[in-house]
């Protein structure tokens, strides 16, 4: 007999959409390698909440320099999955489709652990607040359970034909 994982709690108001491997992944995100930032999402709750992760591995093209002999992920780097998976988040939002999410801001941001090859960096993101064309966010990330970083993170989202005269 196997256990079924725990199903989130959902208010009446929620609804729980179905986890995204890579390929729903890069349908929704711009990124590409080497800077898709999101393995796969575990836990989408429409407009609410997200969970997802990262599988860090030596073959990382930042590892080559930071830090030769010591591998150690950029904390900016860090900073940008959340990112990504937040932008995950947004876009279940019907209001925000057409445009693209961009960093706006950080508050409060706090690395707590190294995150290093081999580590699977899990990470969760709430939606504090949305009011368009801003939205807040809090991020934290995990590896083996334990806080790898916490942050506020504050994206605004633009229409992309705007973006693409810059």
């Amino acid at each position: 007999m196997t256990d079924k994982p725990a199903q989130p709690h959902l208010s009446n108001d929620e609804i729980l959409l179905p986890p995204q491997k890579i390929r729903e992944i890069m349908d929704t995100l711009p990124h590409r390698y080497p800077f898709i930032l999101v393995d796969r999402v575990t836990e989408l709750v429409q407009g609410k909440r997200i969970k997802g992760y990262k599988n860090v591995t030596i073959n990382e093209p930042f590892f080559q320099g930071h830090f030769p002999g010591d591998p150690i992920m950029p904390g900016v780097l860090q900073l940008e999955a959340m990112a990504q998976l937040g932008i995950l988040l947004m876009k279940t939002i019907p209001a925000t489709e057409g445009k693209l999410a961009v960093f706006a801001g950080m508050n409060d941001v706090r690395f707590r652990r190294m995150v290093i090859p081999g580590d699977q960096f899990e990470m969760e993101c709430e939606i504090l607040k949305l009011r368009l064309p801003i939205g807040k966010m809090s991020c934290k990330a995990y590896v083996a359970g334990e806080l790898a970083v916490e942050a506020e993170i504050i994206c605004s989202l633009v229409d992309r034909e705007a973006s693409a005269g810059r």
